[in-house]
C-alpha cells in the first residue's frame, strides 16, 4: 500500500537533542535521497565503559535486531565505532561505541569534539563482574565530559543484571548508585545528575532504559505527555505508549507510573503486526510496507484486556491499554486519536517554524513554549 505524500511538517532542526527533520511522509527539498538527516545534525549518544561490560551488544540487539544469543560471537571493540540508527527509523541519531581501554589522557583523545556535541552519555557496567575497577573510570569519564559540555545527560546501564536473584540486583543498584555518588561529591561535582537502570539484552528492560535515554533528547517531551493524557482521560484508556516501531522504543507515554509487563505486552503487539503484515499484508509480487497508514490492529487477551494499535506515521505507532467494556466505545476512541494525531502534527509544526524563525540558532527549544496542548476537539466518554 502506498504511502500519501504530506510535505507539511518538515524541516532540518539542526539541534542537538532535536527530532529528525523527516517526520511525515514527504520528504524535505534540501534531504538526501533516502529522507534522513545529515549525521552531523543528529544527537549524539556515547556507549562508554571497561571491556566486555556489554555495550556493542546493547547497540547490535536493540537497533540492529541481532538475537541475543549472537551477541557471544561479537569481537571486543578496539577502535571508536560510530553508528547511524537508524536510516528509516524515526529515532534517528548517532551512537559512538568506545573501546573499554580507552585513555583520556592521551594526547589524540580530543574532548571537546567528543563531548562538545554529545547529548547523552551512556555508561555500562557489568553487574556480574567486580566493579570497582568501572566506578573509578565512570568517575573519570562524567568529570572530563562534564567540563567539557555540561548539558550532557548521564546515564548508568548495571548490566547482565539476568543471572542476579532480585534481592542482589537491588543490592548492587544500592551500591553503585551510593559509590557512584559519593566520588562525584568528592570530585567537587554535587550538581551531576546521574540516572541508574538494571539492564538485560535478555528481556524488555534493555528497551526500556533506552527508551528514557532517548525521551530526554526530545525537546516536546512534555508537550507529548499532555497529549497522552488528555487521549486516556477521554477515552477511557488505561495506559498509551507512542512507539517508535523499528527499535521498538516508547518516544513518550502517559503521566501514570510505567509497568513493566505492560510495556512488554505492547511490544509483542508490535512484533505480531509486523510479522502478520509481512506475511499477508504484502502485495503479490512483495512489493509494499509491513507497516503503513492502514495498519491497525486489536487483540483482546483473556484476561477482558484489550491492546489497541493505530498508526501515528510511518515511523510512529499508538499502543493503548482499556478494559473491554471500555472498548465498546470505539467510535469515540478512533475519533478522539484523530484529534491527538493532528495535535502531534501541529506540535511538530510549530517546532519546525520556531527553528526556521531562528535560523537554526543551536538552542533547544522547550516544551514550555507551546503552551498547553489543545485537544482540537477530543470527546470525553461518559459512564
Amino acid at each position: 500500500m502506498s504511502l500519501p505524500d504530506d510535505g507539511g511538517i518538515v524541516g532540518s532542526y539542526g539541534v542537538v537533542g532535536s527530532f529528525p527533520k523527516d517526520f511525515d511522509y514527504g520528504p524535505d527539498d534540501h534531504d538526501m535521497e533516502n529522507g534522513t538527516v545529515p549525521p552531523d545534525n543528529r544527537p549524539r549518544i556515547l556507549l562508554m565503559g571497561l571491556r566486555r561490560s556489554g555495550k556493542s551488544s546493547i547497540q547490535k540487539v536493540v537497533f540492529h535486531k541481532m538475537s541475543p544469543n549472537e551477541t557471544l560471537f561479537l569481537e571486543s571493540t578496539n577502535k571508536i565505532v560510530k553508528s547511524d540508527v537508524n536510516s528509516t527509523s524515526f529515532v534517528q541519531f548517532q551512537i559512538w561505541d568506545f573501546p573499554g581501554q580507552i585513555d583520556f589522557f592521551d594526547s589524540t583523545f580530543d574532548s571537546e569534539t567528543i563531548f562538545g556535541g554529545c547529548g547523552a552519555l551512556v555508561f555500562v557496567i557489568d553487574a556480574q563482574d567486580d566493579y570497582m575497577d568501572a566506578l573509578v573510570r565512570l568517575n573519570m569519564t562524567v568529570s572530563r565530559a562534564f567540563k567539557v559540555n555540561p548539558n550532557i545527560k548521564f546515564e548508568v546501564f548495571i548490566h547482565k543484571v539476568d543471572g542476579l536473584s532480585d534481592d542482589h540486583k537491588i543490592e548492587t543498584q544500592r551500591d553503585i548508585h551510593q559509590r557512584a555518588t559519593d566520588d562525584l561529591a568528592d570530585a567537587g561535582l554535587e550538581g551531576v545528575h546521574l540516572s541508574f537502570y538494571l539492564t538485560s539484552i535478555y528481556d524488555h528492560s534493555i528497551f526500556e532504559a533506552f527508551s528514557k535515554v532517548v525521551q530526554k533528547l526530545v525537546p516536546q517531551l512534555g508537550t507529548l505527555e499532555n497529549l497522552l493524557d488528555i487521549l486516556i482521560s477521554n477515552s477511557c484508556i488505561e495506559k498509551a505508549f507512542l512507539f517508535d516501531v523499528d527499535s521498538k522504543i516508547y518516544i513518550a507515554t502517559d503521566s501514570s507510573p510505567v509497568d513493566m509487563q505492560s510495556y512488554e505486552l505492547c511490544c509483542d503487539m508490535i512484533d505480531v503486526v509486523i510479522d502478520v503484515s509481512c506475511i499477508y499484508g504484502l502485495k503479490e509480487d512483495g512489493e509494499g510496507t509491513a507497516y503503513d497508514a492502514e495498519s491497525s490492529s486489536v487483540i483482546r487477551l483473556n484476561n477482558g484486556t484489550i491492546l489497541y494499535l493505530k498508526e501515528v506515521n510511518r515511523y510512529l505507532a499508538l499502543v493503548c491499554i482499556l478494559r473491554e467494556d471500555s472498548f465498546d466505545r470505539q467510535g469515540l476512541i478512533d475519533y478522539n486519536f484523530l484529534c491527538f494525531k493532528k495535535a502531534i502534527e501541529e506540535v511538530f509544526e510549530v517546532r519546525q517554524k520556531t527553528v526556521i524563525g531562528s535560523n537554526g540558532g543551536g538552542q533547544r527549544l522547550s516544551t514550555d513554549s507551546f503552551g498547553s496542548p489543545k485537544t482540537n476537539g477530543a470527546v470525553a466518554a461518559k459512564s
